[in-house]
């Protein structure tokens, strides 16, 4: 039994390799200063922040309390100031930056 010979891996064009990388430039959505309410207020300020300073606020916040869910890490298990964010006594960390909108101005 003959076997078919593979044809040879093509070589990448060098002009994609050669092409200098881009620097991303943030998203100025992400930059603008928002004001947070009272209740995330609590946990990271009262001062105006961008969107991105208040999530990681609030993660410091979470490691601060050891508020991780120990089994899960993706899970985030609520204390008093985070129940009036969350509205219930565990969310995931994916649902962090929704359930923060709806506290922001």
């Amino acid at each position: 039994m003959a076997t078919a010979k593979k044809a040879p891996a093509k070589a990448a064009p060098a002009a994609k390799a050669a092409a200098p990388a881009k620097k991303r430039t943030p998203n100025a959505a992400f930059m603008k200063a928002l004001t947070p309410s009272p209740a995330l207020a609590a946990v990271v300020g009262s001062a105006p922040l961008p969107r991105t300073e208040i999530i990681s606020k609030l993660w410091v916040y979470i490691k601060a309390h050891n508020l991780q869910d120990a089994a899960n890490k993706r899970n985030i298990n609520a204390d008093a100031k985070l129940q009036e964010l969350f509205g219930k006594p565990q969310v995931s960390m994916f649902e962090l930056a929704g359930l923060i909108g709806k506290h922001v101005k």
